[in-house]
Protein backbone atom coordinates (compact mmCIF):
# COMPACT_ATOMS: atom_id res chain seq x y z
CA UNK A 1 0.00 0.00 0.00
CA UNK A 2 2.53 2.28 0.83
CA UNK A 3 4.83 1.41 -2.66
CA UNK A 4 0.67 2.38 -4.66
CA UNK A 5 0.71 5.57 -2.20
CA UNK A 6 4.48 6.61 -3.30
CA UNK A 7 3.54 5.61 -7.27
CA UNK A 8 0.74 8.05 -7.47
CA UNK A 9 2.47 10.50 -5.82
CA UNK A 10 5.49 10.54 -7.75
CA UNK A 11 2.78 10.23 -10.84
CA UNK A 12 1.16 13.26 -10.12
CA UNK A 13 4.89 15.10 -9.82
CA UNK A 14 5.63 14.19 -13.08
CA UNK A 15 2.46 15.16 -14.55
CA UNK A 16 3.42 18.65 -12.74
CA UNK A 17 6.73 18.48 -14.11
CA UNK A 18 5.74 17.94 -17.83
CA UNK A 19 2.81 19.96 -17.44
CA UNK A 20 5.35 23.29 -17.21
CA UNK A 21 7.51 22.03 -19.51
CA UNK A 22 4.04 22.00 -22.34
CA UNK A 23 3.95 25.44 -21.25
CA UNK A 24 7.22 26.85 -21.27
CA UNK A 25 9.57 23.72 -22.71
CA UNK A 26 8.68 23.41 -25.99
CA UNK A 27 6.75 26.77 -26.46
CA UNK A 28 3.71 27.69 -29.05
CA UNK A 29 3.69 27.21 -32.61
CA UNK A 30 0.68 29.17 -33.49
CA UNK A 31 -1.07 28.76 -37.01
CA UNK A 32 -2.53 32.33 -36.34
CA UNK A 33 -5.77 33.99 -37.07
CA UNK A 34 -9.06 32.75 -36.86
CA UNK A 35 -10.67 30.85 -33.74
CA UNK A 36 -7.53 28.77 -33.33
CA UNK A 37 -7.69 24.63 -32.49
CA UNK A 38 -5.34 24.19 -30.02
CA UNK A 39 -3.48 21.10 -29.87
CA UNK A 40 -1.13 19.40 -27.05
CA UNK A 41 1.99 17.26 -28.65
CA UNK A 42 3.53 15.29 -25.76
CA UNK A 43 6.89 13.54 -27.31
CA UNK A 44 9.80 11.86 -26.62
CA UNK A 45 13.05 13.77 -26.15
CA UNK A 46 14.60 13.14 -29.37
CA UNK A 47 12.60 14.26 -31.95
CA UNK A 48 11.81 17.81 -30.84
CA UNK A 49 14.32 19.42 -34.06
CA UNK A 50 11.90 17.48 -36.38
CA UNK A 51 8.78 18.83 -35.20
CA UNK A 52 10.35 22.38 -34.79
CA UNK A 53 10.30 22.64 -38.29
CA UNK A 54 7.46 19.97 -39.33
CA UNK A 55 4.54 21.60 -37.44
CA UNK A 56 5.67 25.37 -39.50
CA UNK A 57 5.17 23.21 -42.34
CA UNK A 58 1.45 21.77 -41.01
CA UNK A 59 0.05 25.24 -39.97
CA UNK A 60 1.01 26.03 -43.72
CA UNK A 61 -1.86 24.15 -45.33
CA UNK A 62 -5.29 24.44 -45.18
CA UNK A 63 -5.56 21.79 -42.35
CA UNK A 64 -3.38 23.00 -40.13
CA UNK A 65 -4.05 26.68 -40.70
CA UNK A 66 -5.67 27.74 -38.17
CA UNK A 67 -4.14 25.42 -35.38
CA UNK A 68 -1.75 25.76 -32.48
CA UNK A 69 0.30 23.78 -30.63
CA UNK A 70 1.35 23.46 -27.28
CA UNK A 71 4.76 20.71 -26.86
CA UNK A 72 6.14 18.46 -24.09
CA UNK A 73 9.84 16.94 -24.49
CA UNK A 74 10.70 14.62 -22.11
CA UNK A 75 11.93 10.66 -21.66
CA UNK A 76 9.29 8.69 -23.21
CA UNK A 77 8.09 6.23 -20.12
CA UNK A 78 8.26 9.82 -18.15
CA UNK A 79 5.25 11.24 -20.92
CA UNK A 80 3.90 8.15 -20.79
CA UNK A 81 2.99 8.14 -16.97
CA UNK A 82 2.52 11.85 -17.43
CA UNK A 83 -0.40 11.23 -19.40
CA UNK A 84 -1.57 8.29 -17.63
CA UNK A 85 -1.32 11.07 -14.39
CA UNK A 86 -3.37 13.63 -15.66
CA UNK A 87 -1.04 15.75 -18.32
CA UNK A 88 -3.38 16.74 -21.11
CA UNK A 89 -2.55 15.39 -24.36
CA UNK A 90 -4.05 15.59 -27.83
CA UNK A 91 -0.98 13.67 -29.45
CA UNK A 92 1.27 11.49 -28.46
CA UNK A 93 4.29 10.24 -29.89
CA UNK A 94 6.46 8.24 -27.60
CA UNK A 95 9.84 5.98 -28.50
CA UNK A 96 8.57 2.32 -27.94
CA UNK A 97 4.92 0.70 -28.54
CA UNK A 98 4.80 -0.01 -24.37
CA UNK A 99 4.06 3.72 -23.63
CA UNK A 100 1.23 3.93 -25.72
CA UNK A 101 0.17 0.49 -24.71
CA UNK A 102 -0.14 2.16 -20.87
CA UNK A 103 -2.58 4.60 -22.78
CA UNK A 104 -4.41 2.23 -24.37
CA UNK A 105 -5.38 0.37 -20.53
CA UNK A 106 -5.97 3.53 -19.14
CA UNK A 107 -8.34 4.13 -21.50
CA UNK A 108 -7.03 7.30 -23.16
CA UNK A 109 -6.29 5.68 -26.19
CA UNK A 110 -8.08 3.63 -28.74
CA UNK A 111 -7.22 -0.09 -29.01
CA UNK A 112 -7.15 -0.04 -32.42
CA UNK A 113 -4.53 2.95 -32.71
CA UNK A 114 -1.62 0.44 -34.22
CA UNK A 115 -4.29 -0.37 -37.29
CA UNK A 116 -3.21 2.81 -38.85
CA UNK A 117 -0.82 3.29 -41.37
CA UNK A 118 2.78 2.08 -41.15
CA UNK A 119 0.74 0.32 -38.03
CA UNK A 120 0.87 3.13 -36.15
CA UNK A 121 4.62 3.59 -36.28
CA UNK A 122 5.79 7.29 -37.63
CA UNK A 123 9.74 6.77 -37.70
CA UNK A 124 12.12 4.04 -37.47
CA UNK A 125 15.66 3.98 -36.76
CA UNK A 126 18.54 1.49 -35.80
CA UNK A 127 20.71 1.30 -32.63
CA UNK A 128 24.42 2.56 -33.03
CA UNK A 129 27.05 2.88 -31.25
CA UNK A 130 28.42 6.85 -31.02
CA UNK A 131 32.00 7.82 -30.41
CA UNK A 132 34.71 10.53 -30.03
CA UNK A 133 35.72 12.04 -33.20
CA UNK A 134 37.97 9.23 -35.03
CA UNK A 135 37.01 6.40 -32.90
CA UNK A 136 39.71 6.60 -30.70
CA UNK A 137 38.88 3.51 -29.05
CA UNK A 138 38.46 1.46 -32.09
CA UNK A 139 34.85 0.74 -31.25
CA UNK A 140 33.37 -1.52 -33.86
CA UNK A 141 31.26 -3.61 -32.68
CA UNK A 142 28.75 -4.22 -29.19
CA UNK A 143 32.20 -6.42 -27.50
CA UNK A 144 34.33 -3.92 -27.91
CA UNK A 145 32.29 -1.71 -25.83
CA UNK A 146 33.13 -4.35 -22.82
CA UNK A 147 36.68 -3.88 -23.31
CA UNK A 148 38.40 -2.56 -20.28
CA UNK A 149 39.20 0.90 -19.59
CA UNK A 150 36.04 1.38 -21.99
CA UNK A 151 33.38 3.49 -20.53
CA UNK A 152 29.59 3.32 -21.85
CA UNK A 153 26.99 5.89 -21.53
CA UNK A 154 23.13 4.75 -21.90
CA UNK A 155 19.81 6.31 -20.08
CA UNK A 156 17.82 4.57 -17.48
CA UNK A 157 15.90 1.75 -18.98
CA UNK A 158 13.19 2.57 -16.65
CA UNK A 159 12.89 5.80 -17.43
CA UNK A 160 13.86 5.90 -20.88
CA UNK A 161 11.93 4.00 -23.99
CA UNK A 162 15.39 4.48 -25.48
CA UNK A 163 17.25 2.87 -23.01
CA UNK A 164 15.08 -0.23 -23.58
CA UNK A 165 15.98 0.06 -27.42
CA UNK A 166 19.75 0.13 -26.80
CA UNK A 167 19.57 -2.72 -24.08
CA UNK A 168 17.39 -5.23 -26.59
CA UNK A 169 20.35 -4.40 -29.23
CA UNK A 170 22.68 -5.00 -27.37
CA UNK A 171 20.63 -8.37 -26.04
CA UNK A 172 19.64 -9.13 -29.62
CA UNK A 173 23.29 -8.68 -31.73
CA UNK A 174 24.14 -11.77 -29.08
CA UNK A 175 21.55 -14.10 -29.75
CA UNK A 176 21.72 -12.92 -33.59
CA UNK A 177 25.70 -13.82 -33.14
CA UNK A 178 24.36 -17.76 -31.87
CA UNK A 179 25.17 -17.37 -28.20
CA UNK A 180 23.04 -18.67 -25.54
CA UNK A 181 19.97 -16.32 -23.27
CA UNK A 182 22.27 -16.96 -20.58
CA UNK A 183 25.34 -15.39 -22.34
CA UNK A 184 23.00 -12.28 -23.82
CA UNK A 185 21.78 -11.48 -20.35
CA UNK A 186 25.63 -11.93 -18.88
CA UNK A 187 26.69 -9.34 -22.47
CA UNK A 188 23.81 -7.06 -21.03
CA UNK A 189 25.53 -7.13 -16.95
CA UNK A 190 28.49 -6.31 -18.83
CA UNK A 191 27.48 -3.17 -20.65
CA UNK A 192 25.79 -2.06 -17.40
CA UNK A 193 28.27 -2.47 -15.11
CA UNK A 194 30.75 -0.40 -17.63
CA UNK A 195 27.67 2.56 -17.76
CA UNK A 196 29.54 5.34 -16.08
CA UNK A 197 25.62 7.41 -16.01
CA UNK A 198 22.10 6.73 -16.49
CA UNK A 199 20.47 9.82 -17.36
CA UNK A 200 16.59 9.79 -17.67
CA UNK A 201 16.19 10.24 -21.04
CA UNK A 202 18.17 9.32 -24.76
CA UNK A 203 18.53 13.43 -25.05
CA UNK A 204 20.02 13.69 -21.44
CA UNK A 205 22.37 11.39 -22.41
CA UNK A 206 23.64 12.79 -25.20
CA UNK A 207 23.92 15.72 -23.45
CA UNK A 208 26.15 13.72 -21.20
CA UNK A 209 28.26 12.21 -23.61
CA UNK A 210 28.64 15.60 -25.51
CA UNK A 211 30.06 16.87 -22.32
CA UNK A 212 33.06 14.83 -22.54
CA UNK A 213 31.70 11.94 -20.21
CA UNK A 214 32.50 8.35 -21.82
CA UNK A 215 34.15 6.56 -24.42
CA UNK A 216 30.77 5.43 -26.21
CA UNK A 217 27.04 6.02 -25.95
CA UNK A 218 24.52 3.58 -26.79
CA UNK A 219 21.73 5.83 -29.15
CA UNK A 220 19.63 6.21 -31.66
CA UNK A 221 21.57 6.50 -35.12
CA UNK A 222 19.30 9.86 -35.53
CA UNK A 223 20.26 11.22 -31.98
CA UNK A 224 23.79 11.09 -33.71
CA UNK A 225 23.46 12.15 -36.56
CA UNK A 226 21.18 15.51 -34.74
CA UNK A 227 24.96 15.73 -32.88
CA UNK A 228 26.85 15.80 -35.72
CA UNK A 229 24.55 18.51 -37.38
CA UNK A 230 24.72 20.60 -34.24
CA UNK A 231 28.43 20.27 -34.91
CA UNK A 232 29.49 18.06 -31.54
CA UNK A 233 32.71 16.43 -32.47
CA UNK A 234 31.26 12.47 -32.61
CA UNK A 235 31.54 10.19 -35.18
CA UNK A 236 29.54 6.27 -34.79
CA UNK A 237 29.16 2.56 -35.77
CA UNK A 238 26.59 1.14 -37.15
CA UNK A 239 27.09 -2.99 -35.91
CA UNK A 240 26.72 -5.44 -38.36
CA UNK A 241 23.85 -6.48 -35.80
CA UNK A 242 21.71 -4.06 -34.35
CA UNK A 243 17.86 -3.77 -33.66
CA UNK A 244 15.29 -1.88 -35.96
CA UNK A 245 13.90 1.03 -33.76
CA UNK A 246 9.86 1.58 -34.22
CA UNK A 247 8.45 5.39 -32.90
CA UNK A 248 4.63 4.84 -33.02
CA UNK A 249 2.27 7.91 -33.06
CA UNK A 250 -1.54 8.13 -31.44
CA UNK A 251 -4.25 10.39 -30.64
CA UNK A 252 -5.92 10.43 -27.50
CA UNK A 253 -9.32 9.88 -27.04
CA UNK A 254 -11.92 13.57 -27.32
CA UNK A 255 -8.92 14.66 -29.36
CA UNK A 256 -10.02 17.87 -31.75
CA UNK A 257 -10.16 16.32 -35.38
CA UNK A 258 -7.47 18.03 -36.21
CA UNK A 259 -5.42 15.67 -33.79
CA UNK A 260 -6.02 12.86 -36.67
CA UNK A 261 -5.09 15.37 -39.46
CA UNK A 262 -1.82 16.38 -38.51
CA UNK A 263 -1.29 12.50 -37.47
CA UNK A 264 -2.25 11.97 -41.34
CA UNK A 265 -0.18 14.67 -41.98
CA UNK A 266 3.31 13.26 -39.93
CA UNK A 267 3.09 10.14 -42.06
CA UNK A 268 2.83 12.00 -45.21
CA UNK A 269 5.73 12.49 -47.71
CA UNK A 270 6.59 16.15 -46.63
CA UNK A 271 6.55 15.16 -42.96
CA UNK A 272 8.53 11.95 -44.00
CA UNK A 273 11.05 13.94 -45.66
CA UNK A 274 11.65 16.47 -42.42
CA UNK A 275 12.33 13.43 -40.24
CA UNK A 276 14.58 11.81 -42.93
CA UNK A 277 16.79 14.84 -42.88
CA UNK A 278 16.84 15.09 -39.05
CA UNK A 279 18.41 11.51 -39.08
CA UNK A 280 15.33 9.30 -39.08
CA UNK A 281 14.48 6.00 -40.88
CA UNK A 282 11.01 7.21 -42.60
CA UNK A 283 7.94 4.85 -42.49
CA UNK A 284 7.10 5.98 -45.80
CA UNK A 285 9.24 3.66 -48.18
CA UNK A 286 9.01 5.96 -51.14
CA UNK A 287 10.61 8.61 -48.97
CA UNK A 288 13.21 5.98 -47.22
CA UNK A 289 14.37 5.49 -50.72
CA UNK A 290 15.35 8.95 -51.32
CA UNK A 291 18.55 8.28 -48.43
CA UNK A 292 21.68 6.44 -48.03
CA UNK A 293 20.55 5.01 -45.11
CA UNK A 294 23.13 1.81 -44.58
CA UNK A 295 21.70 -1.34 -44.28
CA UNK A 296 22.90 -3.83 -40.99
CA UNK A 297 23.33 -7.35 -42.41
CA UNK A 298 22.30 -8.59 -39.01
CA UNK A 299 19.38 -6.34 -38.72
CA UNK A 300 16.53 -7.68 -36.60
CA UNK A 301 13.26 -6.50 -34.83
CA UNK A 302 11.88 -6.75 -31.39
CA UNK A 303 9.79 -9.58 -32.57
CA UNK A 304 13.56 -11.70 -33.07
CA UNK A 305 13.90 -11.49 -29.36
CA UNK A 306 10.41 -11.91 -28.34
CA UNK A 307 8.30 -8.52 -28.96
CA UNK A 308 7.11 -6.29 -26.48
CA UNK A 309 4.58 -7.88 -24.11
CA UNK A 310 7.52 -10.34 -22.74
CA UNK A 311 10.35 -8.21 -23.29
CA UNK A 312 8.49 -5.42 -20.43
CA UNK A 313 7.96 -8.44 -18.24
CA UNK A 314 11.08 -10.58 -18.46
CA UNK A 315 13.53 -7.80 -18.46
CA UNK A 316 11.81 -4.41 -17.63
CA UNK A 317 9.50 -5.59 -14.53
CA UNK A 318 10.40 -3.36 -11.78
CA UNK A 319 9.92 -6.68 -9.67
CA UNK A 320 11.37 -9.29 -11.26
CA UNK A 321 12.74 -8.29 -14.47
CA UNK A 322 16.29 -9.58 -15.73
CA UNK A 323 17.18 -5.82 -16.21
CA UNK A 324 15.93 -4.78 -12.62
CA UNK A 325 18.18 -7.29 -11.22
CA UNK A 326 21.43 -5.97 -12.92
CA UNK A 327 20.47 -2.56 -11.91
CA UNK A 328 19.76 -3.36 -8.45
CA UNK A 329 22.52 -5.44 -8.00
CA UNK A 330 24.77 -2.15 -9.27
CA UNK A 331 22.53 -0.17 -7.38
CA UNK A 332 20.98 1.71 -9.98
CA UNK A 333 17.53 2.88 -9.02
CA UNK A 334 14.45 1.28 -10.99
CA UNK A 335 11.82 3.29 -10.23
CA UNK A 336 10.23 6.00 -12.38
CA UNK A 337 11.71 9.30 -11.71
Amino acid sequence: MIRRIMLVCALALVAVVALVAAGCGGGNASGGGGDATKLTLVAYSTPQEAYEEIIPAFQKTSAGKNVDFEQSYAASGEQSRAVEAGLPADVVAFSLEPDVTRLVDAGLVSADWAQADHDGMVTDSVAVLAVRKGNPKNIQTWDDIVQEGVEVITPNPFTSGGARWNLMAAYGAQIKQGKSEEEAVDFLRQVLKHTAVQDKSAREALQTFAGGKGDVLIAYENEAITAQQKGEEIDYVVPDETILIENPVAVTEDSPEQAQTFVDFLQGPEAQKIFGEKGYRPVDEDILGQFDYPQPSGLFTIKDVGGWDEVMTKFFDRDTGLVAKIESDLGVSTESG
